[in-house]
């Protein structure tokens, strides 16, 4: 719970524009927010890892967000947010049911390359169990976060209803 404290305030720091955000519910091992409203309007699931593999001293938050953004025409955007600077020009990695799938990465992010790949990445995860991202910091550690997907299919309905996503 300490964790979906922590992340609350860190995108509320990103997004300052917006009204605090609007709980839509916990599902499983994810939330779900609606934030703004009209163009501004933000709805997104998140969850932090089960399990953080590596050999470092610390990291910011561990998270992974997917989020509709009608404004912007934005569904199933997925992103990671690793708690480290990714090594420059670096990869990372999501497996989910033995499928696998390549994200580039830009500071502590990760994103899919379009919106077709988010889309099969979600999809993946609707049938999958778990999800495991593996990324290198600018230091050279490798990592291995692995996150549940119990609750994800539930939690990102809320957000497609709150948002009119289909």
């Amino acid at each position: 719970m300490r964790s979906i404290l922590i992340l609350v305030v860190i995108l509320a720091m990103v997004s300052p524009a917006l009204a605090a955000p609007k709980s839509l519910g916990k599902f499983g091992d994810w939330a779900a927010f609606v934030d703004g409203s009209d163009k501004r309007k933000v709805c997104y699931i998140f969850s932090a890892p089960k399990k953080a593999e590596g050999k470092y001293k610390a990291r910011d938050p561990i998270f992974l967000l997917v989020s509709h953004r009608p404004g912007d025409r934005v569904t199933n955007e997925i992103s990671v947010d690793t708690g480290y600077d990714y090594k420059t020009n670096s990869e990372a990695t999501a497996s989910i049911a033995g499928r696998s799938f390549k994200m580039f990465t830009k500071g502590k992010n990760a994103w899919n390359s379009d919106a077709q790949a988010d889309r099969a990445m979600v999809e993946a995860m609707k049938g999958g169990s778990e999800m495991v991202v593996k990324g290198v910091s600018q230091r050279g550690t490798l990592t291995t976060d692995t996150y549940s997907l119990m609750g994800f299919t539930a939690a990102l309905a809320a957000i497609s209803k709150a948002c009119e996503a289909g």
